[in-house]
């Protein structure tokens, strides 16, 4: 990987990490389009730039991840409803990490579940359409529970953490922005476990980083971070607006064309 591809993927990583078109599917895409090398450092650097992507749901919710307006014990107990709900994914993620990784070279897996995802969202507006829940901040330890399970969904390439949470979110009566902001809440717990899970693994594994790794990283990491700054304000905007239908006709057309693109031989 040089730096030009990871300039690319960083982007590709920033613009679809929070909006649910799969963020793991489209850098799947892009590496095999730019014929990148599948080593075991690209296959990390795919997870670890998440963390760029974290920090700017860190930076754009600082007021609420830290607002006391409530009292400080009503914020901790959000901090452990986070928590729960994240227990799902590490669980199944520790259990799973060899077959999910296996499940990241294959561009059909992808391509399908962009296809079946995007069918989904058609309907979602309709289906889930009686939201009793404003405020993300007032879900139960059960809610934020089931969503955690409704994330695990997204282990498979192509499925979404944002489609599958916000999913998630709405089956449990929250507003559709309520449930994306929860998604992005509980990204950042999800999403710093995996990265480092995967950073320590190649560590190990490898007797460390290198020079060029590390500024490869660096680089990925910035990069995803900017572009995620300018998406969830977008997406979050939009979604008030239009709701899920426009993102599932996207996935559709992207499903569709990577599955003519498999079946012709034009990616492995």
């Amino acid at each position: 990987m040089n730096v030009f591809e990871a300039i690319v993927i960083a982007i590709v990583e920033g613009v679809t990490e929070f909006i649910p078109i799969s963020s793991t599917g489209h850098m799947i895409i892009t590496q095999k389009l730019m014929g990148m090398q599948e080593d075991d450092f690209s296959k990390m650097f795919t997870v670890a730039i998440q963390l760029g992507a974290i920090l700017a749901v860190v930076v754009l919710y600082y007021k609420k991840l830290l607002s006391a307006k409530n009292g400080w014990k009503k914020q901790f107990e959000f901090y452990l409803k986070l928590a729960a709900g994240v227990i799902p994914a590490l669980a199944l993620g520790y259990f799973f990490s060899e077959k999910i990784d296996a499940m990241l070279e294959s561009a059909t897996v992808v391509a399908v579940s962009l296809l079946l995802g995007g069918i989904i969202l058609l309907f979602i507006d309709k289906v889930f359409n009686q939201p009793v829940t404003e405020d993300e901040q007032k879900i139960s330890y059960k809610q934020s529970v089931i969503i955690g399970f409704w994330q695990c969904l997204a282990m498979i390439p192509g499925v979404s953490r944002s489609a599958a949470s916000i999913i998630g979110g709405m089956q449990q009566k929250l507003s559709r922005s309520a449930a994306a902001e929860f998604s992005f809440f509980l990204a950042i717990p999800t999403m710093m476990a995996a990265t480092g899970y995967k950073l320590l693994k190649h560590y190990t594994e490898n007797g460390g980083f290198n020079a060029q790794e590390i500024k490869l990283l660096a680089v990925g990491n910035v990069v995803a971070f900017i572009v995620a700054m300018l998406a969830i304000r977008f997406f979050i905007s939009f979604l008030k607006k239009y709701g899920f239908r426009v993102w599932g006709i996207y996935r559709i057309i992207v499903g569709i064309i990577l599955l003519i693109m498999v079946y012709t031989g034009y990616i492995r």
